[in-house]
């Protein structure tokens, strides 16, 4: 078995797939495991619906077993979290979800934490998963940038609304904690975080981190 840890974009924008490539540069580490970024080519462009997500479940769960033998982890990098629990009836590796990594993390980094949503239709799916976590009484607020995942490439645009979101539930919302609520966002986390003075959360990097740790340790689902 490889120390690889296999990070899955669900869908089939390779723009996001390089940015999520991009934020792992912090977390390989010498001796650490590889960390590979794929695309689901099958995906749509972004998923961005409930349709969307249920359409990429089983080209995930392929994948999954395709490279079983040579990873020792895997990472759903959408915050719909597609697929996770079937991927997990598939391998005795770790699969991690970077939406349900995100909140976790953001859990130890202050009390409250908001999402910054690309639409608005995507909120109450994020919803439905916050309260299935059984932690919707540490969110403080979840606000949409109002833009899909291929429009997340136009950097000035997507910087200036992420940074009104951001300001608008840490000053409004009483977040302490913001979580990035889409894997096409990653490029801009260190600027935000910057500009916001709150810890931002990369969610990518955080279901990484975790990966890492599950996979040294021989922790499995």
């Amino acid at each position: 078995m490889s120390d690889r840890i296999l990070v899955i974009n669900p869908n089939s924008t390779e723009a996001v797939t390089r940015g999520i490539d991009a934020a792992m540069e912090p977390l390989r580490l010498a001796g650490g495991p590889a960390i590979e970024c794929v695309t689901l080519k099958e995906g749509p462009p972004g998923i961005e619906s409930q349709a969307h997500v249920e359409q990429v479940v089983a080209p995930i769960g392929d994948m999954v077993k395709k490279r079983d033998n040579d990873c020792s982890a895997f990472v759903i990098a959408c915050y719909s979290d597609p697929g996770l629990h079937a991927a997990r009836e598939l391998t005795t590796k770790p699969v991690l979800g970077i939406a349900e990594c995100g909140i976790l993390t953001a859990l130890t980094l202050g009390q409250r934490f908001g999402v910054i949503s690309i639409l608005r239709k995507s909120i109450p799916r994020h919803l439905r998963y916050v309260g299935q976590m059984g932690v919707s009484e540490r969110m403080a607020g979840d606000r949409a940038i109002g833009l899909g995942v291929v429009e997340l490439a136009n950097e000035a645009t997507t910087f200036a609304r992420m940074a009104e979101v951001a300001a608008e539930l840490r000053d409004e919302d009483g977040a302490d904690v913001v979580v990035m609520g889409c894997a096409g966002m990653a490029r801009y986390r260190d600027r935000l975080q910057r500009h916001v003075g709150l810890p931002v959360v990369e969610p990518s990097q955080a279901a990484v981190s975790m990966a890492i740790g599950r996979s040294r340790l021989g922790w499995s689902a």
